[in-house]
């Protein structure tokens, strides 16, 4: 459904020079500087798949979904959505798409969700039957059907994010494009959001591209992830793998008897792997994978333990060290 080769991003920036007198030399001459913001990507997203798309600020998240949803041209490289080229902007595939961006409203905020969803139902051409069919399921499963009538500047930012959520779907979507969806929402709002998307993609099994700062949007929503540095694709594959493929250590933690009235010299443990903690009760140590049963070994023969787990690295921190440090796939 979704087909991306190469794609590449480059953005043409004035360059303002300081002082009055580089103000005033720019507007005779402006120097401009060169931004790659997405460097020959390539991938593939089929029927009824979830894609993360992850990467730090400024790694061309929101330019890869801008240029899949139409609204801004490549610079190179060749894109498919449903078979159309989407900056070409064919309303046959503007019918079938739909983008939700956390950070703005495609809503009017002095009429009701009601009005603004009737308003909709005009431009997508959505017949009547359907129309009220998708809103009241929409509106229900929700939790939202007794606000439709109420002014969207007096909703809540999560209960607004649902409504957007309605608008984007009533014409029910091939593709949907979700750009941070659960920015500055609370705890519950957010768990909200993922249940509904899941329902949703379950259901209806549309093309997901699901772009968060928010680990658990990640791993609540996706099996696969595109993760992005400085524009270009340096992984590809299921967020399981992750683990495997880039966490260097394990942690190895000890629970140690009660009584002990100093800690365990850390002099010694430094020669394990990396101390995250010690105290009277417990130890916890960063150790290379390769080495785990040994350091477990001689934790056990020299200190008072009493219980001991190996657990892997939090996912989010490995992924998070692949968006900002050199190193892994490119």
């Amino acid at each position: 459904m979704i087909t991306v080769s190469r794609l590449s991003k480059t953005f043409h920036l004035h360059r303002k020079e300081p002082g009055l007198w580089g103000s005033m030399k720019s507007l005779v001459a402006r120097r401009t500087i060169e931004k790659r913001a997405v460097n020959e990507v390539s991938f593939s997203v089929g029927e009824g798949e979830i894609v993360g798309l992850l990467g730090a600020n400024g790694a061309g998240k929101t330019t890869v979904v801008k240029m899949l949803a139409g609204i801004i041209h490549p610079s190179s490289g060749e894109a498919s959505v449903l078979g159309y080229k989407p900056w070409e902007r064919d309303n046959r595939l503007r019918r079938q798409i739909a983008l939700i961006m956390g950070q703005k409203a495609q809503l009017w905020w002095d009429l009701p969700a009601a009005d603004c969803f009737l308003l909709l139902r005009e431009i997508y051409r959505i017949d009547r039957k359907r129309y009220e069919e998708n809103l009241e399921r929409l509106s229900a499963v929700l939790g939202v059907r007794d606000l439709l009538t109420t002014q969207v500047r007096r909703l809540s930012l999560g209960e607004r994010m649902k409504m957007e959520l309605i608008a984007a779907l009533l014409h029910d979507p091939r593709v949907v494009y979700l750009d941070e969806p659960t920015i500055g929402l609370d705890i519950s709002a957010q768990r909200s959001i993922r249940e509904f998307v899941q329902s949703y993609q379950r259901e209806h099994r549309p093309a997901v591209i699901l772009t968060s700062h928010y680990m658990a949007d990640i791993e609540h929503l996706c099996r696969r992830i595109i993760i992005l540095r400085e524009g270009g694709i340096v992984f590809d594959g299921q967020l399981k793998d992750v683990v495997d493929r880039f966490a260097s250590t394990k942690i190895v933690a000890v629970r140690l008897q009660e009584g002990a009235t100093t800690a365990p010299d850390t002099g010694g443990l430094d020669k394990l792997g990396e101390v995250i903690a010690c105290s009277r009760e417990e130890v916890r140590l960063h150790v290379p994978r390769a080495e785990v049963a040994a350091a477990s070994a001689h934790l056990m023969s020299t200190l008072p333990v009493i219980d001991l787990s190996i657990e892997e690295e939090d996912v989010g921190t490995i992924i998070e060290n692949i968006m900002t440090k050199p190193g892994g796939e490119s």
